[in-house]
């Protein structure tokens, strides 16, 4: 799998995150959707990774996403910033994966 990711996304994930340790991930959000197979592609910075999270390096800094979850996303993909609708966007050249994510922030749980 290949992630690029423009320059307006790194810029706004930086501004985001602001040197926070944690990861980035593409996470299958299936809450509330159903079933496990109607899902939505969500962007979000996690505390600590998951056992299923494997790494996939971009242009820009590592993205996990689950294992599991692999079949839900296409070979090549872009994680792109729109001013005009000031959200994030997964692309692949076949389609729009998500083109309204925002940069959801999880914090550490005991």
């Amino acid at each position: 799998m290949e992630i690029n990711i423009t320059a307006a996304a790194a810029g706004k994930i930086n501004e985001r995150i602001n040197n926070r340790d944690g990861y980035l991930k593409l996470k299958y959000d299936t809450d509330d959707c159903g079933c496990a197979v109607n899902g939505v592609i969500a962007l979000w910075f996690i505390p600590e990774l998951e056992t299923d999270d494997i790494a996939i390096e971009t242009n820009d800094r590592t993205v996990y996403a689950e294992k599991s979850k692999m079949v839900f996303f296409d070979e090549q993909m872009k994680i792109d910033f729109s001013q005009a609708s000031n959200c994030f966007q997964l692309k692949s050249p076949q389609q729009i994966l998500n083109g309204h994510m925002s940069l959801i922030m999880k914090e550490k749980t005991d």
